[in-house]
């Protein structure tokens, strides 16, 4: 196990921020994130995180997929004290981070959130895992008898690659709740399966912001607003600031001249789901 303290993040906040769909809460407070082939549990003691890992695998994987090299207080601190609404929105979710996801499974689970919500999205990624993952084994977090924390097994399923699905065709993900996306997802699954399918990610993970959203946009059922999404949590281009439903209202009432694109250039993606964020936790709070 590893302890750490980390400034400016909350797994929970994070987890219903609307860009990651298979972190969960489990007893205990422990929170549960699997992402792509990797698995981890996560809980808070006092003022550390508690991970069911060691320090070499926090580092190599989690460190980074947390984005934990990154100065989430200096973006913070761009905001103006005039801007009341975003203020009160980076007050609201303080804690919520742009993870360094997996590039696949964000092409996959972007094309499913399309006229989508959050708990419907979740259940047609589990069920996609479900489905077509592979079940491993991980490591996880128990509270002893003694109010101890130990390391225990735990089982999960991997995301699936894209040939598990492709194979499988439009049968293969019939009752998974996808819709109309099913078409959408079997044709990125059959474009990102075999060798010039790795060509297509490599080249789209090494291509700038513009190139990669115009890359995206060329593909089957992908729109400006998917190209965004999967830009800014699939490539971390945090620049990338993406409108769907909830931000549109949100720039028509409090930024009707338009948001100030040129002033958080660099961060405009983080500052978005800030209020991204305090929107939707708003509205379920009513």
């Amino acid at each position: 196990m590893y302890r750490i303290k980390i400034a400016d993040m909350d797994l929970e906040q994070i987890a219903q921020s609307g860009q990651c769909f298979r972190m969960k809460e489990l007893e205990h407070g422990i929170w549960s994130v699997a992402a792509g082939e990797e698995y981890i549990e996560a809980v808070i003691e006092g003022e550390e995180f508690l991970f069911s890992c060691d320090e070499p695998e926090f580092q190599s994987i989690w460190s980074p997929y947390f984005d934990l090299e990154e100065d989430y207080a200096g973006y913070k601190k761009r905001v103006p004290s005039e801007d009341t609404y975003l203020r009160e929105a980076i007050r609201c979710g303080w804690g919520v981070r742009i993870l360094r996801q997996d590039f696949w499974e964000m092409l996959v689970t972007f094309l499913i959130s399309q006229n989508n919500n959050i708990p419907r999205i979740k259940g047609s990624v589990a069920g996609l895992c479900e489905r077509f993952g592979s079940e491993k084994t991980g490591r996880g977090l128990a509270l002893s008898s003694a109010g101890i924390w130990e390391e225990t097994k735990r089982s999960y399923k991997t995301f699936p690659s894209p040939e598990s699905i492709a194979i499988e065709g439009l049968p293969g993900l019939f009752g998974l709740g996808l819709g109309y996306r099913d078409k959408y997802l079997l044709s990125i699954a059959e474009r990102c399966s075999g060798p010039e399918g790795e060509k297509w990610m490599s080249g789209l993970k090494e291509a700038d912001y513009e190139n990669a959203h115009a890359m995206l946009q060329k593909q089957y059922g992908i729109g400006k607003k998917v190209a965004d999404c999967v830009c800014l949590f699939g490539l971390h281009h945090v620049g990338a600031f993406p409108v769907d439903t909830h931000v549109k209202q949100i720039l028509t009432t409090y930024y009707p001249d338009g948001f100030p694109l040129k002033r958080y250039e660099g961060c405009a993606g983080i500052l978005q789901q800030y209020m991204f964020y305090h929107k939707i936790n708003r509205l379920a709070a009513e």
